[in-house]
């Protein structure tokens, strides 16, 4: 069936699941017409195995999904670093990633990849009490079910430069600087892009690279879009 989503930027994004009703051919004609450059969105709600899956505020994870082929990528982490799996071909595209900026001279550490819902709750309650509102907070941290570390295809990256920290100025390093322009070589895009939270719903996260498999993360990188926008245009 078809049904139309809102993103965080009042814009609707076409979704087509499945569903069990018996069409007859001249349907399927006309509805095949009509969908002709139609995108399909793999979501939350509807494929969430899938690798190019949409997670966000809009778009949520249930509290028991928990991926398959969850692996610790063979990489530096930051010191104190505690969720560091991901599933199995993000982290090895991860670790082909990190290989890539050694060998251009770039230090680059891993520090949070899968974390489940009930984690994520922990750390969203917790940004909460930092930032004073649930609001404030959720511009800088996910609600438990939207965050897109629950699908083991994300991962935050930092450097030694920068204390190991998890903070914009990584953007400005040299590590930073090299992530944002070679990560979608191994499928990774840069998720959270400045100027635009409006879109996001999140603030500038430099650090934060989301797996969605090499041609795909080229193409969203290529097109200068945040992946909601791609998915809207595209």
């Amino acid at each position: 069936m078809n049904s139309e989503q809102q993103n965080s930027s009042g814009k609707k994004l076409k979704i087509t699941g499945s569903d069990n009703t018996n069409e007859n051919e001249e349907n399927k004609e006309k509805q095949n017409d009509s969908k002709k450059g139609e995108r399909i969105i793999n979501t939350a709600e509807n494929n969430p195995n899938a690798i190019d899956v949409l997670v966000n505020k809009d778009h949520k994870l249930s509290e028991d999904y928990v991926p398959d082929n969850l692996v610790t990528p063979n990489v530096p982490f930051a010191p104190g670093s505690f969720h560091k799996t991901m599933r199995k071909e993000a982290a090895d595209a991860l670790e082909k990633m990190f290989d890539a900026a050694s060998a251009d001279g770039i230090s680059l550490f891993a520090v949070s990849g899968y974390r489940s819902y009930g984690i994520q709750e922990i750390i969203f309650n917790s940004n909460v009490g930092v930032k004073g509102s649930v609001e404030a907070a959720n511009m800088y941290s996910a609600r438990p079910g939207e965050s897109e570390h629950q699908t083991g295809l994300a991962m935050d990256v930092t450097s030694k430069s920068v204390g190991y920290k998890l903070i914009i100025e990584f953007g400005n390093t040299a590590e930073g600087k090299w992530l944002s322009e070679n990560a979608h070589k191994y499928g990774f895009i840069v998720r959270y892009l400045p100027g635009k939270e409006h879109i996001t719903g999140y603030a500038y996260e430099p650090w934060h690279i989301r797996y969605l498999g090499v041609e795909l993360a080229q193409a969203v990188y290529e097109s200068g879009l945040t992946y909601e926008e791609y998915l809207q245009e595209y």
